[in-house]
C-alpha cells in the first residue's frame, strides 16, 4: 500500500487507505477505515472522521472538518475552515452524512449541514451554509444558501476577476 507524504504530528487511524501521491500536512487526524485517494492534498489542521471516502486529485486545505461516513468525490476543492457535518440531532445514532459529488467548489468557512448532497461541479460560495441538496452545475450562497447564478455566469466573473488582478 501506498504511504503519503505526512507532516509533523499527523495522526492515522486503522485501516486508513492511501492512494500514490498523498500528501498530508502538519497536524492532520484521520480517523479509522477511512480512504483516501491519489495525488489528493490535505493542509494543515485538518480532522477526517471514520469511514470516509476521499477521492482522487482533491485539495482539502486548512482547518477543514469532514465527520464520519461522509464521501468525497474526485477533484473537489474544500476551502479552510469549512465543516462537513452527519448529525443533526446530535448526539443521536443515525448519522447521515455528507456527500459532495465530483468536481465541486466549497468556499471558506461553510456550513454543510447532515444528509446534503452537492452535486457534481456544483460550487458553494464562502461563508453559506447548506441546508438542502445542491443540484449539478449550479452555484449558491447564503445563509441558508440558495442559488446564485449559473455555472457560466460564475466562470465568467471569475475569468474577469483573475484578469483583472493581473
Amino acid at each position: 500500500m501506498p504511504k503519503p507524504k505526512l507532516g509533523r504530528g499527523a495522526v492515522i487511524g486503522k485501516d486508513v487507505q492511501f492512494g500514490d501521491n498523498v500528501v498530508v500536512w502538519n497536524y492532520v487526524v484521520i480517523g479509522d477505515n477511512t480512504k483516501i485517494g491519489e495525488r489528493t492534498i490535505m493542509g494543515s489542521f485538518v480532522d477526517i472522521g471514520k469511514n470516509v471516502v476521499v477521492g482522487e486529485d482533491c485539495n482539502i486545505q486548512a482547518h477543514v472538518t469532514i465527520s464520519n461516513g461522509c464521501i468525497i468525490g474526485d477533484n473537489v476543492f474544500i476551502a479552510p475552515n469549512t465543516s462537513l457535518l452527519n448529525d443533526r440531532y446530535p448526539k443521536s445514532e443515525l448519522l447521515t452524512p455528507v456527500t459532495v459529488r465530483n468536481g465541486a467548489i466549497i468556499g471558506g468557512g461553510v456550513t454543510i449541514l447532515p444528509n446534503v448532497i452537492v452535486g457534481e461541479n456544483a460550487v458553494v460560495a464562502g461563508g453559506s451554509v447548506v441546508t438542502k441538496d445542491v443540484a449539478a452545475n449550479t452555484v449558491v450562497m447564503g445563509v441558508p444558501a440558495r442559488s446564485a447564478m449559473s455555472l457560466k455566469e460564475y466562470a465568467a466573473k471569475r475569468k474577469a476577476f483573475i484578469s483583472a488582478q493581473r
